[in-house]
């Protein structure tokens, strides 16, 4: 009686272990980089962008810190820059909100627009007269500490704050669901940082104006670069290529009076980040060799 053929299937009963496999067949099904798609240079470079964003922000927030606590910077001027910075940015976001529904029941819309505007501007009111309240306290939060652990909390605090952020866009698909963990962390690794060093400083107004500020970057601009990246690609480069520049010229000409080193270290990571990691990735490709064979997981093929 001959051995009948061996048929790789699993529905079928043979007179084979369960992992036979023909010596001559055994290569037959080897795949190189199967599900490889290759990386272009300048989408790369597109995709770099927020990460450039977020760490100018970091350094404009710093800049802002240093000019408070050695009194070159007036806190009433921060505040009022953090003012119309809010404002400008509620109503960017409403305008990338509400472009991308359709235009009927304009009424409905406008009504809806009113009674949301009005909800956002009590909510920021509340937030306003918290952090007013709390500055007091915040400001000998650190009495007993020593400036040398202050920096380092703060240092590995944004550290923390920079890997854990979320660099994706807030598209339809996700928007509705909580924020994901990283994200939070994230978002909770900075604020603390910030509360740590505006402790530091010796006015109750200094430490409120540098507490709004670092919720308006730290929590609200993030949000508001996600639904710029979602929204319309072609229309929303433009927008995103000249909101970079402006941060990362803004955060070097903050740091440079400072200290003329960390301003060219920074630009460094700058262009580092934005331009030759993605040159790295794409010269990279070349050596990627995926495997599959045989030797896998059976992937089933459902219709």
């Amino acid at each position: 009686m001959s051995t009948p053929k061996w048929e790789k299937v699993l529905w079928k009963k043979q007179p084979f272990p369960d992992n036979y496999i023909p010596e001559d067949a055994f290569l037959s099904s080897l795949r190189k980089n199967p599900n490889f798609k290759p990386y272009t240079y300048w989408p790369l470079v597109h995709l770099s962008i927020p990460i450039t964003q977020h760490l100018a922000t970091i350094f404009i927030f710093l800049s802002i810190f240093a000019r408070l606590k050695d009194y070159s910077l007036d806190p009433h001027v921060l505040i009022f820059v953090s003012l119309g910075c809010f404002m400008l940015g509620y109503f960017v976001w409403k305008v990338l909100r509400y472009t991308q529904q359709s235009s009927k029941n304009n009424g409905k819309l406008a009504e809806h627009v009113r009674a949301d505007g009005m909800k956002s501007f009590k909510s920021f009111i509340l937030i306003f007269l918290a952090l007013m309240s709390l500055s007091p306290v915040l400001k000998t939060l650190s009495a007993a500490t020593s400036s040398d652990s202050i920096w380092a909390l703060s240092a590995c605090l944004f550290l923390l704050n920079i890997l854990l952020a979320d660099y994706g866009s807030s598209s339809p698909v996700n928007q509705g669901r909580p924020e994901r963990l990283t994200s939070v962390l994230s978002m909770n690794a900075a604020i603390s940082s910030s509360v740590v060093l505006a402790s530091r400083l010796s006015t109750d107004l200094a430490v409120f104006a540098l507490i709004l500020f670092s919720v308006q970057s730290f929590t609200l601009f993030p949000m508001l670069r996600r639904r710029l990246q979602a929204f319309n690609t072609k229309k929303a480069l433009p927008v995103q290529v000249l909101l970079t520049l402006f941060l990362s010229v803004l955060s070097l000409v903050l740091t440079a009076p400072l200290s003329a080193t960390v301003a060219y270290l920074f630009l460094f990571i700058l262009f580092a980040i934005t331009f030759l990691a993605p040159a790295v990735l794409v010269w990279a490709q070349k050596y990627k060799n995926e495997i599959r064979g045989p030797w896998d997981v059976a992937v089933p093929k459902v219709n």
